[in-house]
């Protein structure tokens, strides 16, 4: 069976939500998920969106998703894409449905004159890195990823100029 790749369209919230739960369960980081189709529905279907998906079907079904959205770097002065989330569920791993969700986006790059196509990858999730390296992407040592949420993100957008 042939797996085929679309573009997400509105109607596909609840799908594509559902593939978010499993991917964080499969992270150990079902806790993390507090979307719901309603943000789905605003973010990736707004009339300017700035994140977009991409559904893998076979026969009609689907079973895995990319989400992604471009991002920009000064040092190719060229746009990027950034894959935040790329899941297959697990009794159609091995089917290509990851290889043909990579290749759309490849696609996706190279048509938007992308410089490069980045995503990140948990150290512990052997089988995703094994994937990734049999297409010859390359990880990116020494870069560690930071990030701020909930009290610490809002107590520096509180933050003033001239230190008050």
């Amino acid at each position: 069976m042939t797996v085929s790749v679309r573009a997400a369209t509105i109607g596909d919230e609840a799908v594509i939500l559902s593939f978010i739960k499993e991917l964080a369960e499969y992270e150990k980081l079902s806790h993390e998920v507090v979307a719901t189709e309603r943000d789905l529905e605003v973010t990736l279907f707004a009339d300017n969106p700035k994140v977009f998906a991409l559904i893998a079907e076979q026969s009609g079904a689907a079973v895995g998703f990319a989400l992604y959205f471009f991002n920009y770097s000064t040092f190719l002065g060229k746009h990027g894409l950034y894959l935040e989330d790329l899941y297959v569920q697990r009794q159609y791993r091995g089917i290509g449905a990851g290889k043909a969700l990579l290749a759309s986006l490849a696609k996706i790059a190279v048509e938007n004159d992308c410089g490069r196509m980045e995503w990140s990858v948990l150290d512990w999730n052997k089988p995703s890195i094994e994937f990734y390296q049999s297409l010859n992407a390359e990880p990116m040592d020494g870069w560690t990823t930071y990030r701020l949420t909930g009290d610490p993100l809002r107590a520096l957008s509180a933050y003033e100029l001239n230190g008050r």
